[in-house]
């Protein structure tokens, strides 16, 4: 008789290997790009050109500690909290509005007393949502797939989040969730054709929301001929197309970057990735972005393993999360490259920003969780296969010794 690691050999390791050199391999290169980004921003702002990098290293430590601590987290106890989870995400969104520290015309960042830096709601709020939605969807997958009233009410609690996050404003954030729920209805067998009816009404909702206001029309207009405009409008996208420019196959070399040196706002943050094709040229961008598709990949493939598993619950939850990271990605990628009008949203796991990267490397932690679930699940069953067959045989046998 076969034992299971003979039958099943990747479950012999403890988790999945490619999805840790992902994440671990972002994070590193991110501490790395985001002191090139910022050393002379900081001096300038600060004295001390490693400023914001020494604030990034303590932020990537806490990160991983937090991201190893969710590891020892059963997935039951976000299975039971996911209502609770949803109203404190909801909590800090109505709390930032009434106590929020503003920046630049936006009111995003809570001021946690005794602690350095700035808490962003809506990255809570995110975490909160997804893990919500993959409960509800465990509790009521065949009232999904069948009624239109168990199909939207979870969009009803998606537009009032969205509505919290627009009195913020907060529209990148917007897109990234209303497209995390999306598809997770999607991934849990919804009909085709109701997305198709929504995609419609959101659409026309999305543009006279983006018309309705002259400065998101002025963002639009940027966007389509950000040369126009260069010096006002149009400025931080025709200074990342400058850095891409620059940067040509190979880069200028790491540290060499002309563009953050006050050239392009938010270097380190929004802006990060057009510094990384300026420094380490069109090979380097290219694989960054192969490491967020090997991330997101793992993560899809983590969720259906779940699912062939029976773990309805991680797997969704697996889902939410790839289309959350794989999202905002894509958004923030695309922005800096004119793909996309302007959006205030950062790079998972790269960019500068305390509570991106905390949730983000969270995140990962739940993924890996749902991961050594999943195979404890399958090594617990896998025996079961060989007996079965070994008790039919014998069965058969003594048939066969009868006749």
């Amino acid at each position: 008789m076969t034992d299971s690691k003979t039958r099943f050999p990747a479950f012999d390791q403890p988790c999945d290997g490619w999805l840790m050199v992902a994440a671990l391999s972002l994070l590193l290169i991110g501490w790395v790009m985001v002191t090139s980004a910022s050393t002379e921003v900081a001096s300038g702002l600060t004295g001390n050109p490693y400023y914001f990098s020494i604030r990034h290293g303590i932020f990537v430590i806490v990160s991983l500690l937090a991201a190893l601590l969710v590891t020892r987290v059963p997935l039951a106890w976000w299975r039971v909290n996911g209502p609770f989870l949803l109203l404190v995400g909801m909590a800090l969104l109505v709390l930032v509005l009434l106590v929020g520290r503003e920046i630049n015309g936006s009111k995003r960042w809570l001021s946690v007393p005794g602690v350095p830096f700035n808490l962003q709601a809506s990255e809570v709020a995110k975490l909160c949502l997804i893990t919500y939605m993959a409960g509800y969807l465990e509790r009521f997958l065949p009232q999904v797939r069948r009624e239109w009233g168990a199909f939207m009410r979870p969009l009803a609690v998606m537009a009032v989040i969205a509505l919290l996050l627009i009195l913020e404003p907060d529209y990148g954030a917007v897109v990234v969730m209303t497209g995390c729920v999306m598809g997770m209805l999607l991934m849990a067998g919804a009909p085709l054709g109701r997305f198709v009816m929504l995609m419609l009404g959101v659409a026309a909702l999305g543009f006279y929301v983006a018309i309705a206001e002259p400065y998101r029309l002025a963002r639009l207009t940027s966007f389509a001929d950000p040369w126009a405009d260069q010096f006002a409008s149009g400025y931080q996208l025709t200074q990342a197309l400058i850095a891409y420019g620059r940067g040509h196959w190979l880069g200028l070399g790491l540290g060499n970057s002309v563009q953050k040196l006050f050239y392009l706002p938010e270097a380190h943050t929004d802006f990060v990735f057009a510094v990384i094709a300026e420094e380490l040229g069109l090979f380097g961008a290219i694989a960054v972005v192969a490491l967020f598709a090997l991330l997101i990949y793992r993560a899809l493939v983590v969720g259906r393993r779940a699912e062939l598993a029976q773990l309805p619950f991680a797997a969704y939850l697996s889902y939410g999360i790839a289309f959350i990271i794989g999202s905002q990605a894509f958004i923030n990628i695309a922005v800096s490259t004119g793909m996309l009008p302007t959006k205030g949203l950062t790079l998972p796991l790269l960019s500068y920003g305390g509570s991106s990267l905390l949730v983000s490397s969270i995140m990962v932690g739940i993924l890996l969780r749902v991961d050594i679930e999943t195979r404890r699940a399958i090594r617990r069953a896998s025996p079961a296969a060989p007996k079965a067959s070994s008790s039919a045989s014998s069965s058969l046998s003594r048939q066969g010794t009868r006749k």
